[in-house]
């Protein structure tokens, strides 16, 4: 294997690691050596990713959380450290991005969609960042999109949520440096089950410079990059992997 992307010995924690690209991160992870620990809301849907990681050789945690939530969060933390001890890769990757007429969005949807997107994540990454600088060091990797660096109609909430996640990124690279490295990797269409909701079901062009949606397991190389020491010269560092799309 590859010496800089070999996480033998390391524990990586992906929240929404059941399914889409959260999916995807944990199984490259895992297939290069990490013990993983899962997290989302259905803890059926974490086990069954448990299993498939624990039948690659490796060690798992499925844990149910909502990450929206500060006492979730912290409670997803110390199961995480219970099991493990550690911490070295974070991926905050769990989201929601309803659409909706600005003028009908409703307080407990506004809500909703800050406390998964920004709220929850700066809970994970601030607390585990703490214990990761004491510890020597780790990485974390917030996933944003490029929702929130267009403008977008009829997701206001959801891109403003996005940007205070890339700002957050930079203030805490700063604040945790040198030991922690702390990324925001912006995806932009990929293939996962959002697109059922699309007209095309994201088989048709887009206008981008790549000219069609991402498969989901196309985000992996620019996780693994972020995570691995192939990356020790990149923090506080926005990484594209949209096709293009600007």
């Amino acid at each position: 294997m590859d010496p800089l992307f070999d996480f033998t010995g390391k524990v990586a924690l992906v929240t929404g690691g059941s399914r889409g690209l959260g999916y995807q991160m944990v199984r490259a992870f895992a297939e290069r050596g990490a013990d993983v620990i899962i997290a989302s809301r259905k803890l059926e849907n974490c086990e069954a990713v448990a299993e498939e990681v624990r039948a690659l050789g490796r060690k798992a945690l499925a844990v149910s959380a909502h990450v929206g939530r500060w006492a979730e969060c912290d409670r997803l933390i110390e199961e995480a450290y219970a099991a493990f001890g550690r911490v070295d890769i974070l991926v905050n990757n769990a989201g929601m991005s309803p659409r909706s007429p600005s003028h009908e969005v409703s307080e407990a949807l506004f809500d909703s969609v800050v406390n998964l997107n920004f709220k929850g994540p700066f809970r994970l990454a601030s607390q585990v960042a703490h214990r990761m600088k004491q510890a020597g060091g780790g990485c974390i990797i917030n996933v944003t999109s490029s929702g929130s660096l267009m403008p977008l109609p009829e997701t206001v909430p959801y891109g403003s949520s996005k940007a205070a996640l890339n700002a957050m990124s930079k203030s805490l690279a700063w604040e945790y440096a040198p030991e922690v490295r702390i990324n925001t990797l912006s995806p932009g269409a990929f293939r996962t089950d959002i697109v059922e909701a699309w007209p095309d079901k994201g088989q048709g062009p887009i206008a981008i410079p790549r000219g069609h949606a991402a498969n989901p397991e196309e985000i992996v190389t620019a996780a693994l990059f972020l995570a691995s020491p192939a990356s020790v010269n990149v923090t506080g560092s926005l990484v594209r992997c949209d096709g293009g799309q600007h």
